[in-house]
């Protein structure tokens, strides 16, 4: 039976159990100060044509999309946040946790409306009240989105010149990046998220990693980002696991181009699939069933 309840019902793709196993018993220093840790950044620097950046581990997304936002705001500002971004609605409050509130807008299909950015900024401007409100100091993407939608290079464009001309900084949830990565459809790489952003995540607990983000920081760094990490719980004390398996799928991606990290477009046709079946941009799949004649054969086939 197919189940369609998440992308991590299974437990690890089996050649980064595989590096799991190979390192086991080696003896490396904890808290990311071991060999592993190092290359895996460096490999992803380079993936980034971003040689200057800083990137970080941390273990699951919401403790990352907390602790990035926290680490790149101010006490006083909040985050600007499409109605269906994930920190919205699917994190029990983790960034009103932190102190910070979420500043949702209008979206269609998952991806910000940035006409609707625009205008919010506009208008929180021209209040001459503005300094006793919360401060929008940060925007918040996913790509893909909640929906399965892209953001095109565009629209990214877009939103960055709005955070440069209001002062905040753009920070992408890349949880599932790789399905984004893997699109026909997509115009963003890496290089670009590295010149847009002001920090983005590239996910690998939901892209068969047993767990996982990396965090890149594509312009300034938080000061004693370590320590921080720490004060927020996020410090890994086996730092190494992490980053053996982040090291192992950038390197089953440029040998065989069959990485957990990649996701491949998904015909409905090819696959034997229900025509009710649909698949968004970035291959997730949406089943769309009709009460009728044929339902219960499309939901066996499922």
């Amino acid at each position: 039976m197919r189940t369609f309840e998440c992308d991590y019902t299974e437990g690890v793709h089996p050649k980064i159990l595989s590096a799991l196993t190979e390192t086991n018993m080696e003896q490396m220093s904890g808290y990311g100060f071991d060999p592993y840790t190092a290359r895996a950044a460096e490999k992803i620097k380079a993936a980034c044509n971003a040689p200057d950046a800083t990137v970080t581990f941390l273990v699951g997304g919401t403790q990352t999309n907390m602790i990035a936002i926290d680490l790149l705001l101010a006490p006083f500002e909040g985050v600007i946040a499409p109605k269906t971004g994930h920190i919205n609605v699917h994190e029990a409050g983790a960034i009103e946790f932190t102190g910070h509130k979420v500043l949702a807008l209008a979206e269609h299909d998952g991806v910000l409306d940035v006409d609707a950015l625009e205008a919010y900024l506009k208008t929180f401007y021209a209040d001459a009240t503005h300094e006793h409100m919360v401060r929008p100091g940060l925007v918040y993407l996913t790509h893909p989105t909640e929906y399965g939608t892209l953001y095109t290079k565009a629209q990214m464009r877009r939103v960055r010149a709005l955070c440069d001309a209001y002062g905040m900084k753009l920070y992408v949830d890349g949880a599932r990046l790789g399905y984004a990565l893997g699109c026909p459809e997509n115009d963003l790489s890496l290089s670009d998220l590295a010149v847009l952003c002001d920090a983005f995540s590239i996910g690998g607990t939901k892209l068969g990693l047993l767990c996982g983000e990396a965090v890149v920081f594509s312009r300034e760094a938080p000061k004693m980002l370590l320590s921080q990490i720490k004060r927020h719980g996020g410090l890994l004390a086996r730092g190494a696991v992490r980053c053996v398996l982040y090291r192992r799928a950038v390197r089953i991606d440029r040998q065989r181009g069959d990485s957990p990290c990649k996701a491949h477009p998904v015909d409905p046709a090819r696959k034997g699939l229900p025509a009710c079946v649909g698949v968004s941009d970035e291959s997730a799949v949406h089943p769309a069933l009709r009460c009728g004649s044929g339902t219960a054969e499309n939901v066996r086939r499922l």
